[in-house]
């Protein structure tokens, strides 16, 4: 081989390294929060779309920030006193997952979830994301939190 086919054919595997080592590093998610497992759902949402999938799997691993956050959906009168309820029903005594299929058919829980996972992705805090989530959804109906 001459030294110039030798050279291209080392430019070119070069080429391939570092792009497949850009392609790697810009595919990996991170978040500023952790994700449940969706394995561990039930197969009603598995099969969901990749937004409520994503939802749920947010709701399961992060009750602590759902359970701060309204929802104006209209749920309230169903007894769901945040927006975790509307994917969480209750957590049985051997911490098995009781979930409410709510937010499968509703879009306002779901774009809450959205939004919040969004904005912590931003940096922004609780309060911050409570305040935006308030000034947004208000328009749709009453707040199921007081």
């Amino acid at each position: 081989m001459s030294t110039s086919k030798r050279f291209l054919f080392i430019l070119l595997l070069l080429a391939v390294f570092l792009s497949t080592g850009f392609l790697t590093a810009c595919s990996t998610s991170e978040h500023a929060y952790e994700m449940a497992d969706m394995h561990d759902m039930p197969s009603v949402i598995q099969e969901s779309p990749v937004s409520v999938q994503q939802a749920y799997q947010f709701a399961v691993a992060n009750p602590d920030i759902l359970k701060e956050l309204p929802c104006y959906c209209g749920c309230g009168p169903m007894g769901h006193t945040s927006n975790y309820s509307c994917y969480i029903l209750d957590e049985a005594a051997d911490g098995r997952i009781v979930y409410d299929y709510h937010a499968l058919g509703c879009s306002i829980c779901v774009d809450i979830t959205q939004d919040a996972m969004r904005m912590l992705d931003e940096g922004k805090t609780l309060s911050e994301i409570r305040v935006y989530v308030d000034q947004t959804y208000a328009k749709f109906g009453p707040s199921n939190m007081p």
